[in-house]
C-alpha cells in the first residue's frame, strides 16, 4: 500500500482595487495545472509551520496566515496526497514574485475567476471554505504554558515551578508555529512555567512581553472577575487595533476566558480542555467569536 503523503498550503490573498478579494493561483510545470501554493512536510515540522514555509517558497510572497480551512485528499502523480489549508494574508510590504523550481507562473483571480481558473475540484471546495471563513478577522491566541514539572515534584511555591524537560524542548520550537500568525503582543502570566513558554518567542520576534498577575492561577482564585475582564480587554484591543495578541496563562484560567470571550457566540466551544503546549486561535467578529481554531503542542 502506497504511503499517504502530508502536505500543507493556503488560500492566499490580498486586497486589490476598491477593497475586491484576490487570490494568488500559481501554474506548477511538474504537475501542469493550476492551484493554491502547497507542499510536502519535512521530517518534524508541524502542518501549520509547512504550509507557511511552503506558501512563501512558492510565491515568494510574505504573508500571515489566518483560519485553518480545512482538509482534502486526491491522487496525484506521486501517490496519495493529503493536503491541509489555510488562509494566508499577503502583508502589505511583501517581496514580489519570481518564477522557481515549483511554480513558474502566478496570478491574481478574483474569486469567482479563480474557482474556473484552478485545476481541481478539490481546490474549488476549498476556495468555497474561504469565501466564508472569517480571513479578515483579527485573531487572539490563548496558549497553556508547556509541560511543566509535577506539583508533586515541587517543593517551593506554585508560581516558581518550572518546565520539566519536555516543556522546554516544546518552548523552543514555539516560534516555529506561531511566527505564522504575525503576533504584534505577548502577555504571559507571571508564573514561571508561562514565562518560559513565551520568552524564546519573544525575543526572536522582537516583542517585549508583558508579564502580569492578572493571568495566573492565584489571581484566579481569588478573583475571577480580574482574570476574566483582562481577557476580554485583550480581545477588545485586538478588535479594535486589528493586530494578534498572544496571552499565555494556565487551564483553569483559559476555558473560563474563553467562555467569556464567546459569550455572544453560537459557537461550540472546544469540548476538549488544553494540553500543556496546546493553543486556541480565536478568531474575532465585531461583537461575537467566528471561528477557534485548536493549535496542539509543538511535537518533540
Amino acid at each position: 500500500m502506497t504511503e499517504m503523503i502530508l502536505a500543507a498550503g493556503g488560500v492566499v490573498w490580498r486586497e486589490g482595487k476598491s477593497s475586491k478579494i484576490e487570490l494568488a493561483i500559481i501554474h506548477r510545470p511538474k504537475y501542469d495545472d493550476w492551484s493554491f501554493p502547497k507542499g510536502k512536510l519535512d521530517t518534524g515540522e508541524e502542518l501549520i509551520s509547512c504550509a507557511y514555509r511552503e506558501i512563501m517558497e512558492e510565491t515568494g510572497l510574505n504573508i500571515e496566515l489566518g483560519p485553518f480551512l480545512g482538509e482534502i485528499e486526491y491522487e496525484s502523480i506521486d501517490g496519495p496526497k493529503h493536503v491541509s489549508y489555510w488562509a494566508a494574508e499577503v502583508l502589505p510590504d511583501s517581496n514580489e514574485f519570481h518564477a522557481n523550481g515549483e511554480a513558474d507562473l502566478l496570478e491574481w483571480h478574483d474569486i469567482d475567476s479563480a474557482r474556473k481558473k484552478l485545476t481541481r475540484d478539490t481546490d474549488r471546495e476549498i476556495l468555497d471554505i474561504f469565501s466564508d471563513s472569517p480571513f479578515q478577522a483579527p485573531k487572539l491566541i490563548m496558549l497553556r504554558h508547556a509541560k511543566a514539572l509535577a506539583r508533586s515534584e515541587w517543593q517551593s511555591g506554585d508560581e516558581d515551578r518550572p518546565l520539566d524537560n519536555l516543556g522546554q524542548l516544546q518552548a523552543k520550537r514555539m516560534h516555529a508555529v506561531y511566527q505564522v500568525f504575525g503576533i504584534s503582543q505577548i502577555h504571559t502570566s507571571d508564573a514561571v512555567r508561562c514565562y518560559d513558554t513565551v520568552i524564546g518567542m519573544t525575543k526572536t520576534l522582537k516583542i517585549e512581553p508583558i508579564i502580569t498577575a492578572k493571568l495566573s492561577e492565584y489571581t484566579f482564585e481569588k478573583n475571577k472577575d480580574k482574570s476574566l475582564d483582562y481577557g476580554k480587554e485583550l480581545a477588545e484591543l485586538a478588535r479594535t487595533t486589528g493586530e494578534t495578541i498572544l496571552l499565555c496563562s494556565h487551564n483553569p484560567v483559559l476555558p473560563r476566558m474563553l467562555e467569556q470571550v464567546s459569550k455572544k457566540s453560537d459557537l461550540d466551544l472546544p469540548e476538549n480542555k488544553l494540553k500543556p503546549g496546546d493553543a486556541w486561535v480565536v478568531f474575532l467578529g465585531k461583537k461575537k467569536v467566528l471561528q477557534i481554531d485548536v493549535i496542539p503542542a509543538p511535537t518533540v
